[in-house]
């Protein structure tokens, strides 16, 4: 891994001036980990027929896994790992359907709080990977709990994957905080997304340093939608295809 790291560094000094390949796609990731797919169920797909765009769009950018996870989130979306598993057995049968081949399972991302807290006690967690868990938190505010929770995972065997570290504000002002994350046991997943400026320019900028600096793990599509779908097909054709290729993100482990 560090020597990959080294190869993209050396590369993004040299400015990527290499070509992109014709027809380039994400197929070197294998793995997406970080999608909102099942029909209805939160701020993703809402009907089959969206689910099956999207997925119809993962594959066209040559996905050949995909780990789905629908928000658990107990104000918004009271998803269970039953409610989860329903929907996903919907969309396969639909998939089968459509002789859409490509492998699916589901896991979710839970938001930390103390219903997730309670959660930890009462029954089994979703997982991405063995026992990896993704999980996320308010954009806007630290949640007061966030070490607490994270101690709680780790101490209970899991290892937290946060979604998108770059799209929480309140980190911004002291980027040393995600090292602090990193020591407390938590793997990063950067939102692919994020590269391309989609959600800002200062979310952008955050992205950028966390990956100079090789603090992720994972990268994600976070799909919801076809805007989504069409904005990462675009990127593929530009220099972020260079900035995801050459890094040693760890998806490929992901494929089964």
């Amino acid at each position: 891994m560090f020597s990959r790291l080294f190869n993209w560094k050396k590369r993004e000094n040299e400015g990527f001036d290499l070509p992109i390949p014709e027809n380039a796609n994400w197929s070197f990731l294998g793995a997406d980990l970080h999608s909102h797919l099942i029909p209805g169920i939160d701020d993703g797909a809402k009907t089959i027929e969206d689910s099956l765009k999207l997925v119809r769009a993962m594959i066209d950018m040559g996905y050949k896994t995909i780990i789905t996870t629908p928000h658990v989130m107990i104000d918004y979306y009271p998803n269970t790992a039953q409610t989860i598993s329903s929907g996903l057995a919907v969309l396969q049968e639909a998939m089968k359907e459509q002789n859409l081949n490509i492998s699916i399972k589901a896991a979710a991302e839970y938001y930390m709080d103390e219903y997730f807290m309670n959660l930890l006690d009462t029954e089994p967690l979703l997982t991405i990977y063995e026992k990896q868990v993704l999980v996320e938190c308010s954009m806007l505010y630290k949640p007061p709990m966030l070490a607490d929770i994270i101690y709680k995972m780790v101490n209970a065997g899991y290892r937290p994957i946060l979604a998108h570290p770059e799209r929480y504000l309140f980190f911004h002002n002291d980027i040393s905080t995600y090292q602090e994350l990193k020591d407390r046991g938590c793997l990063l997943q950067l939102n692919m997304l994020s590269v391309s400026g989609y959600y800002g320019r200062n979310i952008k900028v955050v992205a950028d340093q966390l990956l100079a600096k090789g603090m992720y793990d994972y990268c994600g599509t976070d799909m919801h939608h076809e805007r989504h779908a069409a904005t990462l097909k675009a990127m593929a054709a530009t220099k972020d295809y260079h900035t995801f290729a050459g890094y040693p993100f760890l998806n490929s482990r992901l494929c089964f």
